[in-house]
């Protein structure tokens, strides 16, 4: 079943057409990356999908029901992260997440049990001081409680590794992946890295318009370019492999890069064995060789260029 699903989704601003008839999926219980260069409409998107903006065309649904402009009945379904997550910083972690289900109408028994389950969720139950006190990857956890409190059933990210070290980084992404059982995730972001490591599909953005999108491995097996890279600890090792007779044949499938060089070629054990030889040939050692596959980082170079 799907979550969330967008069909021929169109938003302008004046004469600039920032969405243009976009249609995609989420399936329930997945890692959506939603993905672009800045400017690219992911927020835009996002505002859509809350009842933020209104669509010029298009149709939003949530678990089957419409996502429309204003106060849409779907945002009961929804839990939001932003960016910038902003509180009252005078608060404490549990005062603030308290104070945020008494505004839900959520029981007072269910309120009490959800602060300490996402507390303790977010690494933040034996933090005693207050909000202003936090640091920005901190506030990022406490804001990904905050979103879940409602025990949403999509769970949108708007960019919230996006100035985070990499200590942070890695918290944050670790907390996506487990409540992958809870809900589902759209997780929008400019870090490749970041969507490749727990995303299971990803949708890329390019000047408004869906360049790609599906499921992130068959994308890969799809993209996949056979290639051999090979390193040395030094540069004139690289020039004395790629010198070699055995690799003539392939020198301009060669891609020299300092103290490494990968070569492409579809017929990839062709490829090895040329390169054995060399190696052999010239009694040089090199530090790694192997079979490279597509990354996300490839996928989307060749979407977007």
């Amino acid at each position: 079943m799907d979550t969330l699903c967008i069909d021929g989704l169109t938003k302008k601003f004046g004469a600039q057409t920032v969405l243009d008839r976009i249609s995609l999926s989420v399936p329930e219980h997945s890692i959506f990356g939603f993905l672009g260069q800045n400017g690219a409409g992911k927020t835009t998107t996002m505002k859509l999908i809350l009842g933020l903006l209104k669509a010029d065309e298009g149709q939003i649904t949530i678990l089957g029901e419409t996502a429309c402009y204003g106060q849409t009945p779907t945002n009961r379904l929804v839990g939001y992260l932003p960016d910038v997550p902003e509180f009252y910083g005078y608060m404490r972690p549990a005062e603030y997440l308290k104070l945020c289900g008494k505004i839900a109408g959520l029981p007072k028994e269910e309120i009490r049990l959800r602060t300490e389950e996402l507390l303790h969720l977010v690494g933040l139950e034996d933090t005693k001081k207050k909000i202003h006190g936090f640091s920005r990857g901190m506030k990022q956890r406490l804001g990904v409680a905050q979103a879940l409190l409602g025990k949403p059933k999509l769970l949108i990210c708007d960019e919230p590794t996006s100035a985070l070290d990499p200590v942070g980084r890695r918290e944050l992404l670790d907390i996506l992946s487990q409540v992958r059982g809870q809900t589902t995730v759209l997780f929008s972001t400019h870090i490749l890295s970041d969507a490749e490591q727990i995303c299971d599909r990803i949708a890329i953005l390019h000047h408004g318009r869906l360049a790609l999108c599906g499921e992130l491995n068959e994308l890969k097996a799809k993209k996949a370019q056979n290639a051999l890279f090979v390193s040395f600890s030094s540069a004139s090792q690289v020039s004395e492999l790629t010198s070699s007779p055995y690799l003539l044949p392939y020198l301009e499938q060669m891609e020299v890069q300092s103290t490494s060089v990968t070569i492409r070629c579809t017929r990839i054990k062709e490829l090895k064995q040329a390169v054995l030889s060399a190696l052999y040939g010239k009694s040089l050692f090199p530090v790694k060789m192997e079979i490279q596959e597509p990354t996300l980082e490839s996928i989307f170079m060749e979407v977007v260029q």
